[in-house]
C-alpha cells in the first residue's frame, strides 16, 4: 500500500521525498554510464580514451558527491579503484 500522509507537512515532505528520489535517480545513472564507460576504455587499452573516460567518471562521480546523491567516501572509493585500474592498465603496456 503507497504511503498516504495525513498531515499537510507530511504531504510536503512526501512530495519532496518524491522529487528527490527523481533526481537522485538520474544523477547515479549518470555515474553508473560514466563509470561503466571508463571500465570499457580502461580494458580497450587506449591510453588516451581511458583518460579521457576516467576524468569524466572522475567529474561525474564527485559532482554526484557535491549534491548529497552518494557519499563523498563512496566516491573517492570508486574514483580510487577506477585510478588504480588504470594505473595499473597503463603500467603493463608501457613496460
Amino acid at each position: 500500500m503507497p504511503h498516504i500522509p495525513n498531515h499537510p507537512s507530511a504531504e510536503k515532505r512526501h512530495r519532496q521525498n518524491l522529487k528527490r528520489r527523481i533526481r537522485n535517480r538520474q544523477i547515479k545513472s549518470h555515474v553508473h554510464g560514466a563509470v561503466k564507460a571508463a571500465l570499457e576504455a580502461i580494458s580497450s587499452g587506449d591510453s588516451v580514451k581511458s583518460d579521457e573516460a576516467f576524468r569524466a567518471a572522475a567529474k561525474e562521480l564527485s559532482k554526484a558527491a557535491s549534491k548529497g546523491a552518494i557519499h563523498k567516501n563512496t566516491a573517492a572509493r570508486k574514483t580510487g579503484r577506477l585510478a588504480a585500474r588504470l594505473h595499473r592498465t597503463q603500467s603493463a603496456s608501457g613496460s
